[in-house]
């Protein structure tokens, strides 16, 4: 091989970068803002860049350099880094390369409206109005599917894309665990005598002041605003446009402090991981995160081992009374925490709490395998959703608003994402299993409000590798052992025992 291919490669895996940074800006500008008449326009736009970065990708120059760099003897002359660019791009490209181009600008073109309509649809609690889109993006996902080839079952071929190698089966055994030990316990605080009080949680709270102490918190788990900014979206998200800008976005309820305050935690944790992977990683394809479970892991680490903590609000809460002094002079700080901490069935998922937070993520985990491995129809799904949440949580949605377009991700067509956030709290507490064992002092490093020295282990053991060790490599090095569950129902089972006197 000569030298000329692997800088030909990394030539084109820069130029793809680029295109991804392009529309990166034109997607957030598009979910902070932009006008509604102007979406159709941007559409088209982020439709034809889209397809040159797939042609770039797809191309007969991309195909002959990973064949030449995949041969046996040329890979094991690469470094770690550069075998790890040839790894990902070639499953990205043997993937991309089955999808005619014409079918794949089909589809960016129409997620792109699609999330458009979801929001207005959304915003009308109508499904008809999203239906006709939800149905061509179920089907285009069929037919890729059918062109990737079927890896095991239609889902798993899904899954694969967010979580590498994870199977239906294997998130069967996973949920079932959680299933058999987490129910019982949510019948027990159902039960409990000893319910926290959370009226002082709703009451009037100026979205100036919810954002002012938002942009303080953000700044104290180390978000680098200098390499990134805070915006408002209808669904809170973040976005990686470089290593030197990712940008967060929350939502403001006027009657609600804790929604925009944990959304930025959460964000801000996804945030934190891509601006600490390493700067030798820029350009390469790999300066992101491992897998969506493993980033998910850092936001639900932030957002509720952190920011639902004790030890937190021992420390913030003298801040959180400086921006809300008259809301909350009479509030003890134990009560907020308990507040906080309200397990209680409930209809939306990202509002809701730690315990009943995975039995959300199952019933769409079920709803995308009945869809794509069974006969599920879309018109279908609102029935279907409602009918799930009487069963598990013993609540039904008034209105789908609050039901089956609660969530942005299937307008995107992102089918098997959603059950990334219950793995990642799964990985999140086997974290933080080991970081205590590691940081004898985390708990006091909290209550301090010293938080970078927990940012800093992250980085080291977590952020800094971006995407060049798979999930399963980061789990068994960072925790040596596999993927294991009992550690999230252990410190579920601690939290809510005590938070409810069981």
């Amino acid at each position: 091989m000569s030298h000329q291919t692997l800088t030909i490669f990394k030539e084109l895996v820069k130029k793809i970068n680029e295109y991804n940074e392009a529309l990166s800006i034109l997607f957030w500008d598009l979910r902070t803002g932009a006008p509604k008449k102007g979406v159709e326009g941007r559409s088209e736009v982020i439709g034809m860049l889209s397809t040159e970065q797939f042609n770039l990708s797809t191309s007969q120059q991309m195909g002959d350099c990973l064949s030449q760099l995949s041969e046996t003897s040329v890979f094991e002359s690469l470094n770690q880094t550069e075998q790890r660019m040839v790894t990902e791009h070639k499953k990205d490209y043997d993937r991309n390369k089955k999808i005619p181009v014409n079918l794949y600008k089909e589809n960016v073109i129409l997620t792109s409206k699609s999330e458009s309509v979801w929001e207005e649809a959304k915003d009308q609690s109508d499904f008809s109005i999203f239906q006709p889109y939800l149905e061509k993006v179920v089907e285009l996902k069929k037919k890729f599917v059918e062109y990737w080839g079927v890896k095991g079952t239609p889902y798993d071929t899904l899954l694969d894309i967010y979580e590498p190698n994870i199977t239906a089966s294997q998130l069967d055994q996973v949920f079932g665990m959680l299933r058999e030990r987490l129910v019982p316990l949510v019948t027990q605080i159902a039960e409990s005598t000893n319910k926290p009080n959370t009226t002082f949680l709703h009451q009037s709270f100026s979205e100036e002041k919810q954002r002012e102490f938002s942009l303080f918190v953000l700044k104290e788990i180390g978000y680098d605003f200098a390499a990134g900014r805070l915006d408002k979206a209808v669904h809170p998200f973040m976005i990686n446009l470089n290593l030197k800008d990712v940008r967060i976005t929350t939502n403001y309820y006027p009657d609600d402090i804790t929604f925009s305050l944990f959304s930025s935690l959460h964000e801000g944790g996804h945030a934190l991981y891509e601006q600490n992977i390493s700067a030798e990683l820029v350009g390469t394809g790999l300066c992101t995160g491992a897998s969506m479970g493993i980033h998910e892991s850092q936001s639900r680490f932030w957002e509720n081992m952190i920011g639902r903590s004790l030890p937190f609000w021992k420390r913030y809460y003298k801040n959180l009374q400086e921006v809300f002094p008259n809301e909350f002079s009479s509030v003890s700080v134990e009560d907020f925490y308990r507040g906080t901490n309200e397990a209680k069935p409930s209809l939306i998922r990202i509002e809701a709490d730690e315990l009943t937070y995975n039995l959300h993520v199952m019933i769409r985990y079920e709803l995308e395998k009945a869809l794509f491995n069974e006969d599920l129809k879309v018109a279908d799904l609102p029935q279907a959703w409602n009918e799930k949440y009487t069963e598990y949580l013993g609540v039904t949605p008034a209105h789908d608003g609050e039901g089956v377009l609660q969530d942005v991700h299937w307008s995107g067509g992102d089918f098997g994402y959603f059950p990334s956030y219950s793995l990642g709290n799964i990985y999140a507490a086997q974290f933080m299993n080991t970081i205590q064992k590691q940081l004898p002092e985390f708990d006091t490093y909290i209550e301090n409000g010293e938080l970078l020295p927990i940012k800093q282990w992250l980085s080291d053991q977590i952020y800094q590798y971006g995407k060049l060790l798979t999930p399963a490599e980061i789990i068994k090095q960072v925790t040596n052992e596999e993927i294991n569950p009992e550690y999230l129902i252990a410190y579920l089972e601690k939290k809510f025992k005590d938070i409810y006197q069981i």
